[in-house]
Order: structure tokens, then sequence, then C-alpha cells
């Protein structure tokens, strides 16, 4: 049996994996009778990307307000250059913060530089969490803001495969 999937068959695959996998128990038998392949050649698939390097991280999505989360924020500081990488990884891992990254600043308007997420379900538990996570790192002198969520948009993954139908000048 050829465990090679065809270049649409491919394709297919990557725009159905982009959408995230199937909640079932079986995700990549689900994938595979979408794009007339086997398990197998699905899973071939994948690994021989994942071997290749393709994947950086395979994540889940989660709608926050759904589960009680609605006081969600996003913690912006301007931390000085030479400490950003240090602030950043004792941030990351600090209990509460689920997303922490480096940005570039965009001054004058904007002059934060490393981003941190913290959801919560009342927004005062994130303000005091925020205001012990600041003191304990000590970091409450430098200038920073939280911006508190006002609309949930549409969350998804990135996307690399070719919509259907496009054509690429190449």
């Amino acid at each position: 049996m050829n465990t090679t999937l065809s270049d649409h068959q491919s394709l297919q695959l990557r725009r159905l994996l982009e959408t995230g996998l199937p909640l079932t128990s079986r995700p990549f038998q689900a994938l595979a009778e979408q794009i007339d392949a086997s398990e197998q050649q699905v899973l071939d698939q994948v690994q021989h990307w994942q071997e290749q390097g393709l994947f950086r991280r395979v994540g889940l999505v989660v709608n926050h307000r759904a589960l009680g989360f609605a006081a969600n924020a996003m913690l912006v500081l301007d931390v000085p250059d030479a400490l950003v990488d240090e602030v950043g990884r004792r941030l990351g891992q600090a209990p509460g913060i689920s997303l922490c990254y480096q940005r570039p600043r965009r001054l004058p308007q904007w002059q934060y530089n490393l981003f941190c997420m913290i959801h919560g379900r009342q927004r005062d538990r994130v303000e005091a969490q925020v205001q012990a996570l600041l003191e304990e790192h000590w970091l409450s002198d430098l200038p920073h803001q939280l911006l508190f969520s006002t609309h949930l948009f549409k969350q998804c993954g990135g996307r690399y495969a070719t919509p259907a139908g496009v054509a690429i000048d190449g």
C-alpha cells in the first residue's frame, strides 16, 4: 500500500490541519476520510512534516469567556532592552500568565515592548494579581498599563496553505 499522499491530498491535509484537529477519539482517521486517504498516510505525512521542522508548535485555542474567564487583560511593560529577555522568562513562568512575548516598540506612540496575558473571572482579582506580580518581580516602577479586553474576536491558528481557488504567482 502506498503511504505517500498525492500533492492534492497533501494540500487538502494542510488546509484541514489549519482549522484544527477534529474533536473525536481518532482525529487523524477523520482527516484521512476527508481527503480519501488512510489514517496511516495522514500520520506518515504529519510525521514527515514534523521531522522537517514545519511544525513550530501544536496548541489549543480556548474560548476563555465560555469557561467563565471574562476579565482578560494584557499587561504591557516598557522593559529596558538589556533586561527584556530575563524579565520575559520570569514573567512567562509566573502563575497566572498564559502568554508572554516581546514586540518592538512603536515610538513615539507606543513605548511598550513586553506583553503578558492574564485570564481571570473577576477584574479586581486580575488587578490584584498583576499588582502582586509586579511587586514580586520588582517591576512596579517600570512604565506599564493593564489593558482589559472589551470584545471577543475569533481566535484561530496560523494559516499557511493557499485557500482553494487562489492562484499564486511565482
